[in-house]
């Protein structure tokens, strides 16, 4: 069967994946009410498309952080790749390179920081998780500047982690022929099994719950890196990130993984927008399926979006050119969008482009 759209893949990597690898890549937090409302939520904004424009010709090049790449799609950090193919982090630091965009690295990838810089030219921000023990995460900042890695992605959302029933069920552990190769040295790469969920048990053990604004800071006293803060969901935290220096802001609900009913990021995303004021850039993840999505985030005030699923159910299906295949067909969606909203360029993508239900409730006319 030809796969003509991301979603399919989802399909394909639950037929060939372990159920526990499936269900710790696929299930989100308690009843999945986000879960569910990330991707409904984007199906509630409709278009308002202009006609009779010169659409011949479609720039979709943006910069980011000051970096340009190909399109406003970037890969999202996702966790223990090589559970869904033996290439993992290689195969997708290599599509994303591919296709001129960013990959984003996490803390908890099967692969390290300098083995993901071995494979090759590329722009990558690595995604931070902070230790309890300092000296961990001074070390592993310091490991991913030295690898060349451009940003810091700092996750904020999870203190502890959410309570995801289907890795209670699986008992969930990384299999015993991965390790979290970022902090293999440091003994600290492997999760012991536990009696609910491994990787909760470790979270409980290893991540800071005292982590507060205090220590965006402090991480600006150790790194000269652009620090984004990814799990932003209000226009108070979108305020004091900009306070405390942050380079970027992330609207993020961790994949809807971590408090559940919390809103869909697409629905979070202005209000986040608005209360930064134009002073950084903000991105969403979470939800995105399709080129339509990314115009709906860009049109609300985004620079542009991460995927994180889709990346992982490809790679599962068929690796790195999976992954290569969902970051074309996605390009290839956004720019028949543009195309037939009128846009000929990011900065022409605009508010009026839109309509979202608090429109309706607020009595906005877009006359």
């Amino acid at each position: 069967m030809e796969i003509t759209n991301v979603s399919e893949y989802q399909a394909i990597a639950k037929q060939k994946l372990p159920k526990m690898v499936y269900d710790y890549y696929a299930s989100g937090a308690e009843d999945e009410w986000t879960l569910k409302e990330n991707r409904e939520a984007f199906s509630r904004i409709l278009f308002r498309p202009r006609i009779l424009i010169d659409v011949s010709r479609i720039d979709m090049t943006t910069t980011v952080l000051g970096f340009k790449i190909s399109m406003p799609i970037m890969i999202a950090p996702s966790a223990m790749q090589k559970m869904a193919h033996p290439d993992g982090e290689y195969a997708t630091a290599r599509a994303a390179s591919a296709a001129g965009t960013i990959m984003t690295l996490s803390s908890w990838a099967t692969s390290s920081v300098e083995e993901v810089a071995s494979t090759g030219p590329g722009i990558r921000f690595f995604q931070l998780y902070v230790y309890k023990d300092r000296n961990v995460v001074a070390q592993l900042v310091r490991r991913a500047e030295r690898a060349g890695f451009k940003a810091i992605a700092l996750t904020v959302d999870t203190p502890r982690l959410g309570r995801r029933e289907a890795d209670i069920k699986n008992r969930f552990t990384l299999p015993p022929f991965l390790t979290l190769k970022n902090f293999e040295g440091l003994d600290l790469g492997k999760m012991d099994k536990a009696n609910d969920s491994g990787l909760a048990s470790y979270v409980a053990g290893q991540i800071d719950r005292t982590l507060s604004w205090k220590d965006v800071k402090w991480l600006q006293t150790i790194t000269s890196l652009p620090i984004l803060v990814k799990g932003v969901l209000t226009a108070e935290d979108s305020r004091l990130a900009v306070q405390a220096g942050a380079a970027g802001i992330i609207v993020s609900n961790h994949g809807a993984r971590q408090l559940d009913y919390v809103p869909a990021t697409i629905s979070a995303l202005e209000e986040v927008v608005k209360a930064a004021q134009g002073r950084v850039p903000v991105f969403l993840d979470g939800g995105v399926r399709r080129g339509t999505d990314v115009f709906k985030a860009l049109a609300l005030g985004a620079s542009g979006i991460f995927i994180g699923r889709p990346v992982l159910f490809a790679l599962a299906a068929e690796g790195e050119a999976g992954v290569r295949k969902i970051l074309q067909m996605l390009r290839d969606e956004f720019e028949l969008t543009m195309a037939l909203s009128g846009c000929t360029s990011l900065k022409e993508i605009t508010r009026n482009h839109i309509v979202t239900p608090g429109d309706f409730t607020r009595g906005v006319s877009r006359l």
